[in-house]
């Protein structure tokens, strides 16, 4: 599943702070700790010295601090040994009358000699801070501390990183309105981001190679299409000739024919192809208000025994006139590659329903093919499997003409058996 940035931005940056926060928390513990015991330990040395020089000085108070007291430490006999005046540092749990619970304290056990050369031990205790309730607090307050700065971090990456990738979504909005052939269709974004400075470029530049090269070759195809009209007109021209010659035989004629054919085929399809080259070339540039239901009747008309032949019916329906700011010339090629269509995939004794109102241009056909696939049949030189004699140019030639006219549509559906394509007029 596909994450925005941001949101992989901010949960990578939650995680690590939580796993550094946490290591930090557990080193800072250990080191406060020992801090605090550090000093609390001082305290007793300090303590173990004064009271040391007390006992030489006054030994009564050896004898009255034989329990803990107000004093908090307490003198009891031992056996004379060599170490007897090392420290040696503990913490126990002590019943504590304020609070009434057991409380931890801090420790101190060593030894001494008195004046009188008899060996005794002593021993000093201090409060010390509860460990468990230190933990707790710590624990809450690295909590709060985590949650204000994910907090912090979230609301900063909001506006700053919504701020900062604003040039980039306007990029891909630029981008996706990107047309080829139409160079203009795409502008670069201002920015002050040198990474999005460097995506402009680039961009740019892919743009810049795309366009020669599409520019490369649609010069070659029209001047392959100008330099083809010729030869071919006069290859035709012979296979007449010979096919006007009564001599020839039969067998021997009929190959001639399909030759001539398979010229005428090829013919149509150079003469779609100069159209296609041309009408992306921008040549046809004039343009004026076309009436169409004008352009529909001439052509219908210059239809009319093709029309005949295959016995279809045409019911046309005026509810309104469209009317469109068009070339006049691509005007008549789009209605005629339609009406083209609709006879030519039509069945024998079938029928062509036109309706024409304001907004839309209607023209749909009977057909036992079944519906076509609306993602291909738009395509260049796609001809499925209705006529193995198509080009598969004449729809495409149809979508070319309407994408230089951005206020015009084209759709198709398949409706009860008839192959409906649609013109529309976008608001």
């Amino acid at each position: 599943m596909a994450v925005s940035i941001k949101y992989y931005t901010n949960r990578t940056l939650a995680i690590t702070i939580l796993v550094i926060m946490a290591i930090w928390a557990l080193l800072f513990y250990a080191f406060l700790m020992d801090e605090v015991y550090d000093n609390v330990d001082d305290g007793l040395k300090n303590q173990k010295l004064e009271i040391i020089r007390e006992a030489y000085n006054n030994p009564e108070i050896i004898e009255t601090s034989k329990e803990y007291g107000i004093n908090q430490f307490k003198i009891y006999p031992t056996q004379p040994s060599e170490d007897i005046d090392k420290n040696h540092f503990s913490r126990e749990l002590m019943y504590m009358p304020y609070d009434d619970e057991d409380e931890p304290y801090r420790i101190l056990k060593t030894g001494f000699y008195s004046k009188d050369r008899k060996a005794y031990a002593l021993e000093i205790r201090t409060s010390t801070v509860e460990e468990d309730d230190y933990l707790i607090n710590l624990a809450i307050s690295l909590a709060v501390l985590y949650a204000v700065i994910v907090i912090s971090i979230l609301v900063i990456n909001y506006f700053v990183m919504h701020k900062g990738w604003k040039p980039f979504h306007k990029i891909l909005e630029n981008l996706s309105n990107y047309r080829f052939g139409h160079t203009k269709s795409f502008e670069p974004v201002p920015t002050e981001v040198k990474e999005f400075q460097e995506l402009n470029n680039q961009i740019n530049q892919m743009i810049s190679t795309n366009e020669a090269v599409f520019q490369d070759q649609k010069l070659f195809l029209e001047n392959a299409s100008h330099e083809l009209q010729t030869p071919l007109a006069i290859t035709i021209g012979k296979l007449d000739l010979l096919l006007q010659d009564g001599n020839l035989p039969e067998e021997q004629t009929i190959k001639i024919a399909e030759a001539k054919q398979s010229l005428h085929r090829m013919v149509g399809l150079n003469k779609s192809l100069l159209m296609l080259s041309r009408i992306e070339n921008n040549q046809y540039t004039s343009s004026s208000d076309v009436k169409f239901n004008t352009v529909i009747l001439q052509k219908l008309e210059e239809f009319e025994e093709i029309i005949e032949f295959k016995d279809i019916q045409i019911n046309m329906l005026q509810k309104g006139h469209f009317i469109a700011n068009m070339n006049i010339d691509l005007a008549r090629v789009l209605i005629s590659n339609l009406l083209r269509n609709a006879i030519k995939y039509n069945v024998q004794t079938g029928h062509i329903d036109i309706t024409i109102d304001d907004n839309e241009i209607d023209i749909a056909n009977s057909s036992n093919d079944g519906a076509l696939n609306p993602d291909f049949i738009f395509k260049r030189f796609h001809k499925g499997t209705q006529d193995s004699q198509s080009n598969g140019l004449g729809l495409s030639i149809v979508k070319t003409i309407l994408e230089k006219y951005p206020n015009l549509t084209i759709t198709y559906d398949f409706i009860d058996n008839l192959q409906h394509f649609t013109i529309k007029k976008i608001k």
